[in-house]
């Protein structure tokens, strides 16, 4: 997958807030939990709920990962 939310999850870590305190926070569910664990599709309203919880910036919790087959823009 393109997206990577390796990010959300280190600043999780710098901020001792454990994945439970995470989704009670954010207001998330367990399997959109899964969907970021395992780099899937979520929504930007998941994504707004996050930031909103955590005073962050999309920039800040995910990162574009382009495949090493994709095809470049020219």
């Amino acid at each position: 997958m393109p997206i990577s939310y390796k990010k959300l999850f280190h600043l999780l870590i710098d901020r001792d807030i454990k994945e439970g305190d995470f989704r009670k926070l954010s207001g998330i569910s367990a399997p959109t939990l899964g969907k970021l664990k395992a780099g899937d599709t979520i929504t930007t309203e998941m994504i707004c709920k996050i930031c909103a919880a955590l005073d962050v910036q999309p920039g800040d919790i995910m990162e574009y990962v382009p495949d090493q087959d994709e095809p470049k823009a020219e």
